[in-house]
């Protein structure tokens, strides 16, 4: 059973003020990489208004190591990409999604270099392509060895800010979305969103479409490699105006995150495994060997749980990477942003074992979508890590992440401006929330036990028993801080990261099996009876929507289901 959560339509009291208004056409909500490309998009067909809860580079996209998956050498093939990707998914990739993210993918990389982006190439000027785990081919195009997200970033955000009919709103946290009709009658629809900015205050963005492109929920767990804005808003906003959400019971762990006392969970990239280096243990022994035929280079389930299982055999408290075959001067000239973290530790990759553990990386489920990004809330859409269209299924192919968000962000934001739907801006605005008289709880307090409920109980692996603790202890944080009302980022993100919390936890246990990034001692295998998606919407049980053919939101009813 899902937490209850408060079926108020806002978070925020408005305390009879009239609040300023902004029109645009469509709001993209996030500037990662799904955010900016489905304003590029949107922008060929109207105006467009991106906010940002941080600064505008302050995002999973500009952390990304990793680089961008695609078929572009000759010796490559769709079909590959294609049986790479649904071996990865265990069974839950939808085909249709995976073949439209390979066959657009190339065309996307091409639309970056004429943006300006550069990629690292080789001698003789042709792309280079590195492998990394689950990828049975070298098809990995990257921007200084480490540092690709950095500069597809840079290449976006510079094409949305030299776009005329594109505004950008840095520090701009969305809080809720605007909602007009009822759900009931399945006429409800997304207006817009209330927004608040430290200096301006709170204001009311209408829109015609809105594109949520707010990334995943990485901060739920203790251990994790995103950054610190990432605590699911898109989801919970979603989730509040009677979207469906799907297969959040999946969340990939990056095997190799720096494991080094008073540091931050920094991502040791997949590529530094592709190149060469292997997993060892305190004596140098390589224990993945054996384990699966690609070893280091398996799917990124498979490589966590190892690590995971080792480590409870040898009670050690990390493994290690060894990247010395490399060398010094090598490691360097590949990784050099990589190579300068390290030497930050004192650690030099050429000579010495760089400590390594897994650590909450990819959300792969989200606000349940068809391929263009629409969800079962008319006005609504999705794209990125917020959204779930079936692409990754139980486990994200490494690199296909960032090609999505170009993919179906462009595909979103195409979707967005071209649908149906005025702009608003006179509707009366309903915000009555009554003062909670249940007691205060220390919300720092609530987030640090949250994040370390879900790590020790949510985590790579996981019981039942557990779960249903964890879902426990979540309700009743739910119940001290869910009727609050807050007029600060904390309380705000605490709210959404206990929603999703909730939901990922429920979803988890309704998931009797082990599949993909979904570990279950008390149900060691996978099912084929449960070859399902777990779709969840508020008031509503969970429902089961097969993987084949799947169906998919309209845009104007519930999603079907079995």
């Amino acid at each position: 059973m899902l937490t209850p959560i408060s079926d108020r339509r806002y978070l925020i009291p408005f305390r009879s003020q009239l609040l300023p208004a902004i029109f645009a056409d469509t709001l993209v909500i996030g500037s990662g990489v799904a955010g900016l490309r489905a304003a590029l998009a949107a922008a060929e067909h109207g105006e467009v208004i991106v906010v940002a809860k941080d600064d505008l580079e302050k995002t999973n996209t500009a952390w990304a190591q990793g680089g961008i998956a695609a078929v572009l050498a000759p010796d490559d093939t769709a079909e590959e990409h294609i049986a790479d990707t649904l071996a990865a998914g265990a069974g839950l990739c939808v085909d249709d999604t995976v073949r439209t993210l390979v066959a657009e993918g190339p065309r996307e990389v091409e639309h970056l270099i004429a943006l300006g982006m550069r990629f690292d190439r080789d001698a003789g000027g042709d792309l280079a392509l590195t492998r990394e785990g689950g990828h049975a081919r070298r098809r990995i195009v990257h921007t200084d060895g480490d540092a690709t997200g950095r500069e597809l970033s840079r290449a976006l955000l510079a094409a949305c800010r030299a776009h005329p009919r594109i505004r950008l709103f840095d520090r701009c946290f969305a809080l809720d979305l605007l909602t007009a009709g009822t759900a009931a009658r399945g006429d409800d629809r997304v207006l817009g969103a209330i927004t608040h900015h430290p200096k301006y205050g709170l204001q009311i963005i209408w829109a015609r479409s809105t594109v949520l492109a707010s990334g995943g929920i990485g901060q739920l767990w203790r251990e994790t490699t995103n950054s610190r804005i990432a605590t699911g808003d898109g989801i919970a906003m979603a989730w509040r105006a009677g979207a469906s959400v799907a297969d959040l019971e999946f969340a990939q762990f990056h095997p190799t995150a720096l494991y080094v006392a008073g540091a931050g969970r920094s991502l040791i990239s997949e590529a530094v495994r592709g190149e060469g280096a292997h997993l060892v243990d305190k004596a140098g022994r390589r224990f993945m060997e054996g384990r699966h035929p690609l070893a280091e280079l398996a799917p990124r389930d498979v490589v966590s749980r190892g690590i995971v299982e080792h480590l409870a055999q040898t009670q050690e408290p990390n493994v290690f990477l060894d990247a010395r075959g490399l060398g010094t001067d090598g490691f360097r000239a590949r990784f050099p942003g990589l190579f300068d973290l390290l030497k930050g530790y004192g650690i030099d990759p050429g000579s010495a074992l760089i400590p390594v553990m897994p650590a909450a990386h990819y959300t792969i489920g989200g606000v349940w979508t068809d391929l263009d990004g629409r969800t079962d809330v008319p006005g609504l859409f999705a794209a990125g890590e917020a959204a779930c269209n079936g692409l990754h299924g139980a486990n994200r192919l490494a690199s296909n992440s960032l090609l999505e968000g170009l993919v179906f962000g462009r595909r979103a934001g195409l979707a967005a401006a071209t649908a149906d739907g005025a702009i608003r801006g006179d509707i009366r605005i309903n915000s009555d929330i009554r003062p909670s008289d249940k007691g205060e709880l220390d919300l720092v307090d609530v987030r640090s036990s949250l994040r370390s409920a879900m790590w020790r109980n949510v985590g790579i692996v996981r019981t039942g028993n557990r779960l249903a603790d964890a879902l426990d202890m979540i309700h009743f944080w739910c119940r001290y801080s869910l009727d609050k009302i807050f007029d600060d980022l904390g309380g705000w993100e605490i709210q959404n990261m206990l929603s999703c919390a909730a939901l990922v936890t429920a979803a988890a246990r309704t998931r009797e099996e082990s599949r993909g990034t979904h570990t279950r001692t008390d149900f060691p295998q996978t099912r084929p009876e449960q070859s399902h998606h777990r779709v969840f919407r508020v008031g509503r049980a969970d429902k089961l929507v097969p993987v084949a053919p799947a169906p998919r939101p309209s845009g104007r009813a519930p999603v079907a289901a079995t």
